[in-house]
């Protein structure tokens, strides 16, 4: 009987010890990484500011390709008793003032002039030849329709070197009043001949087509996770061009979508000969864009780590401590392996969906649950860490902060809005106001979230280099 009673009490006490604690080391079976290869992309609709600028001194530069040598001719010297033949003498000089261009254009001008005297229908006449020199002052407003700069040039007076005039009998005789006529009707052809060149100067749609079409090609922004971004223009607006600091400014918005991908190039592609040109009033200027921003499954676990450093876990005279965090995907959800020690030791396994806390600027595992077979080996000794307040608090602090995550973010898009030159004549210039995680997508080697900014952005294009 004595016997028995020892071994009773032994069993009690073993028994007290198995349910209360143990430092056995428990074996639990590690789930293994699965990934799926889905390609993910994440599309924003944004509207861009896209102006167009030509400074003043390119256009004085093509407009003198455009318009040289010999530039008017009358052969006829019936009827106004006068032939003319005028040449560009020197190169056109452009300046802008209160809005508009304003020219001055050196003349050559070779008249023949027929002058004389009719009398009881006999005619007595003679000619003389005469090379004038001048420039003739010009004036342009500046429109912009169907891709093209257009001007309305007005012409103004005539600076003679030397007064026109012809010597006869031994006196100076002035023939301005034969001069003006003929320089009257050539003015209209003149203003048309400036405007015309100057359209040719300033067809931008080429200039602009091309420079989107460079930067619309899928670009592979971080090669090690193969993060790729791609733009796609839907349409394009217009409302005015300006004149004003030594350069024309056509003012143009641009509605495009703007996508990231993972694991794959996006799939948007663009089509510059279905882009649409649109007039509007008013511009809208609504950026955003995602970007992708990459943590490592380790640096993820050492900051996650840091939150169980110094801390000790209890329920009743129970206790364990986390000695290690290590983290990676299967089917979409996180595993999160916690090396425990304590009352229970060993390897234990929770599963969980990430998610975002945008007040702490965290990430978090949410839905947590410890893996099937992990749960069944820890209710051998009870509900107190399966179901307690032990778990409850190993969920709060299954996080870590995306600051970082968050500033590097930023940096990339700053990057890429700080006088970003993809092509030679575009720059990107703009800012953003606001970072957010949104999507988090869980990749062989890293955590990838998608970061979706607002702000403003500029694409600027000088149409004449």
């Amino acid at each position: 009987m004595k016997l028995f009673l020892q071994l009773v009490a032994f069993a009690a006490i073993a028994f007290i010890f198995a349910a209360c604690g143990t430092t056995k080391k428990i074996e639990t079976l590690k789930p293994e990484p699965n990934y799926s290869t889905d390609i993910v992309y994440d599309k924003q609709t944004s509207y861009l500011n896209l102006p167009v600028e030509v400074s003043v001194a390119d256009l004085q530069t093509q407009t003198n390709k455009y318009l040289n040598g010999l530039i008017y001719e009358d052969n006829q010297i019936e009827g106004d008793n006068l032939m003319m033949k005028v040449w560009k003498q020197a190169l056109i000089a452009i300046n802008e003032n209160a809005g508009k261009l304003e020219m001055v254009l050196p003349l050559k001008i070779w008249v023949k002039v027929r002058y004389g005297i009719e009398k009881f229908g006999l005619s007595a006449y003679d000619t003389r030849e005469l090379n004038l020199n001048g420039s003739i002052k010009l004036s342009s407003l500046v429109a912009f329709r169907n891709w093209k700069l257009t001007t309305n040039t007005q012409i103004g007076g005539i600076d003679w070197a030397e007064s026109p005039s012809i010597t006869i009998a031994g006196k100076n005789v002035p023939i301005t009043y034969l001069i003006n006529p003929a320089v009257a009707l050539f003015k209209p052809k003149l203003g048309k001949m400036v405007d015309d060149a100057i359209a040719q100067s300033l067809d931008i749609k080429p200039f602009v087509l091309s420079a989107l079409d460079k930067i619309s090609k899928p670009q592979e922004i971080n090669p090690t996770y193969h993060v790729w971004f791609a733009m796609k223009p839907l349409e394009l607006y217009t409302n005015q061009a300006i004149v004003a600091n030594k350069k024309i400014s056509v003012v143009m918005g641009m509605k495009a979508y703007l996508e990231t991908a993972v694991n794959a190039k996006p799939t948007i592609s663009f089509d510059k000969n279905k882009l649409v040109l649109l007039a509007a009033d008013k511009l809208p200027d609504d950026f955003n864009v995602s970007i992708a921003s990459v943590i490592t499954y380790d640096n993820a676990a050492v900051l996650m780590q840091q939150n169980f450093e110094g801390k000790k876990f209890e329920s009743g005279s129970r206790s364990i401590t986390v000695t290690k965090t290590a983290l990676w995907g299967k089917d979409g959800k996180m595993i999160v392996e916690l090396g425990m020690k304590g009352s229970v030791n060993g390897n234990f396994y929770l599963t969980g969906v990430p998610a975002y806390d945008s007040t702490k600027k965290e990430m978090y595992i949410d839905q947590v649950q410890f893996v099937l077979d992990s749960k069944n080996k820890l209710l051998q000794f009870g509900d107190w860490i399966a179901h307690g307040t032990i778990l409850k608090r190993l969920k709060e602090n299954c996080r870590y902060s995306v600051n970082e995550q968050l500033n590097q973010g930023s940096n990339t898009l700053k990057t890429y809005l700080s006088n970003y030159e993809p092509t030679k004549g575009v720059k990107v210039n703009g800012y953003v106001t606001g970072l957010s995680p949104k999507n988090i997508t869980l990749t062989p080697n890293a955590i990838i979230t998608m970061i979706t900014a607002s702000g403003k952005v500029a694409v600027s294009v000088d149409g004449m280099k």
